[in-house]
């Protein structure tokens, strides 16, 4: 499968842009029969040696803006977490699939429902800095679904850049981190694709101290034990481009 074409920048003029920082990328082992049921065709679960994988992202959102008007302070800030997996389209396109977005932005909820039929919902959200790492936590207005989660990167540098690299073509970093197309479907099952644009992802090794949560919980999916691989990134400035109708 083509893994390196999607992340070229694509033709046209993006829509929007955004700044993704202070990401954490958990990711879990899944069966692939455990979370087929939950993907619509014609779209494939993308794969890892045969294994399916389940990733679980809080960051935080700044600059989120239209390409024709400014950031807003109070408005263009926000943390926010999702809950996904990799899927293709014919052996080919491979992205993502969201079980669920948290935004602590009503606004920013509302769009992305309306405007771009991603499965969003609206919570009470923080992120702070610790002694080496970073905390998050976030929990649905109203009450459905919490995340805790503390991340050991293993310094007390506020300048988290150096020490990070880039993820080598094809590996497993690779397959998790550099994602540029997702996937979503309106209220008549109608399947759409958009992409984005970005430097690839700095990453470094971290280690996950503390993870509660039922966000898998709430989409369905029964998952125990800590996650399987984690790893941090400072972030990236991202361009949106249209979301767009797809057939198989």
């Amino acid at each position: 499968m083509d893994r390196i074409s999607p992340t070229q920048r694509p033709a046209g003029r993006p829509i929007g842009y955004q700044s993704w920082s202070n990401l954490s990328f958990l990711h879990w082992r899944v069966p692939v029969e455990v979370l087929r049921p939950l993907i619509p065709q014609p779209l494939e679960i993308d794969t890892h040696d045969g294994v399916a994988w389940l990733g679980l992202v809080p960051f935080y959102m700044s600059g989120v803006r239209p390409a024709w008007a400014p950031a807003v302070p109070g408005i263009s800030n926000f943390c926010e977490t999702n809950l996904r997996t990799y899927v293709h389209l014919d052996g080919a396109n491979p992205g993502v699939w969201f079980f669920s977005l948290d935004a602590a932005k009503r606004l920013a909820v509302w769009i992305a429902r309306t405007r771009w039929c991603l499965n969003y919902y609206y919570a009470r959200m923080s992120l702070e800095r610790t002694r080496a790492g970073f905390r998050y936590h976030s929990q649905r207005s109203d009450g459905s679904a919490e995340v805790d989660v503390d991340v050991d990167l293993g310094t007390t540098d506020l300048d988290l850049e150096p020490g990070c690299h880039t993820a080598e073509r094809e590996s497993f970093e690779f397959f998790l981190a550099e994602r540029y197309f997702l996937y979503s479907t309106d209220r008549e099952r109608r399947l759409y694709r958009g992409q984005v644009h970005h430097r690839p992802y700095p990453l470094r090794p971290a280690q996950l101290t503390q993870c509660r949560q039922s966000l898998t919980q709430a989409s369905g999916i029964d998952l125990s034990g800590s996650a399987d691989h984690v790893l941090f990134s400072p972030g990236v400035n991202v361009d949106i481009f249209p979301l767009r109708p797809v057939s198989s």
